[in-house]
């Protein structure tokens, strides 16, 4: 792959020529786990780099992927923006939230996609899927590999939770204890002291999968899940490579997009160019007959 490492500010994209853009840029500006600073965060302003490399490029069909917290920012103000930004650039704009499990993954995952599409191409968003797997299914066999492990006090405290449990099924002195101020915070809070169980899919996997708050325990070890089931979770081949540090590994793995949810995008996408391209022919072959010569 000719990959380009480099501040994206400092990338040329008039060069290229492609049917498609796609970009991911930064969710932390936008995530419910952030402060939400939208584009006061030097990270929410790459959407516009974004946009830049779509206007340099005019792909056919643009396609940017972000949490879900992004259509709520702001009252909302945040995606307008974007949406008018890429309408300027001649694109028909839509946007919707697709949850990882409806598309074959074992994770409870959602994602917001903005698609953008040039005039006389139409784009469906993928049909949800019949296969709804659990941790049994995709963690089966799992080959061994480096993992983070819980500090002693956090893994006495797991120790007491129950496959499918979290906070509330330890004593209430211990919640207290564990939990800090959060214990008296609003909200369900149910990603605290969590252990998954077998028979159902992961919560989001987060980029560091020890830290506290969004536990996800292992159904019966008490441990955090290993680089490679946390990537069979995220439904990337066992073959597929990771590099660098074990946490580094974590973070590749936990800020990427679901392979199986991206194939889904993604033949979407082929299929609304395919169809594109039929008619292009079907209206070329249309007007040659009715040329005199």
């Amino acid at each position: 792959w000719n990959v380009i490492h480099d501040d994206v500010h400092n990338v040329d994209f008039s060069k290229y020529d492609a049917d498609i853009v796609a970009g991911g840029f930064p969710c932390q500006a936008f995530s419910y786990a952030g402060k939400r600073l939208g584009f006061e965060d030097t990270r929410g302003t790459l959407f516009f780099e974004f946009a830049r490399c779509v206007k340099e490029v005019s792909p056919k069909i643009c396609v940017a992927e972000n949490v879900q917290g992004l259509i709520r920012h702001d009252k909302g103000r945040t995606l307008k923006t974007m949406i008018e930004v890429l309408e300027s650039l001649g694109y028909r704009v839509e946007y919707k939230v697709l949850n990882a499990w409806d598309y074959g993954v074992a994770q409870k995952r959602k994602r917001m996609f903005l698609i953008g599409v040039k005039d006389g191409i139409i784009f469906n968003y993928p049909e949800v899927s019949d296969e709804k797997p659990t941790l049994a299914d995709v963690l089966k066999d799992v080959p061994e590999s480096d993992g983070m492990s819980y500090s002693e006090n956090k893994r006495k405290v797991l120790e007491l939770v129950p496959p499918g449990g979290c906070w509330v099924d330890l004593p209430v002195d211990i919640q207290k204890q564990y939990m800090g101020k959060s214990y008296y915070s609003g909200g369900g809070k149910r990603g605290m002291a969590r252990r998954l169980a077998w028979d159902e899919p992961s919560l989001t996997l987060t980029t560091s999968p020890a830290q506290k708050q969004t536990e996800r325990c292992h159904p019966d070890e008490t441990r955090p899940f290993t680089i490679r089931e946390y990537a069979r979770i995220q439904s990337f081949p066992d073959a597929w490579q990771f590099s660098g540090t074990t946490s580094s590994q974590y973070k590749q793995i936990g800020n990427a997009v679901p392979v199986k949810l991206a194939e889904a995008v993604g033949k979407s996408i082929v299929s609304a160019l395919t169809q594109n391209s039929l008619s292009e022919s079907s209206t070329t072959k249309s007007i040659q007959t009715k040329l005199p010569f």
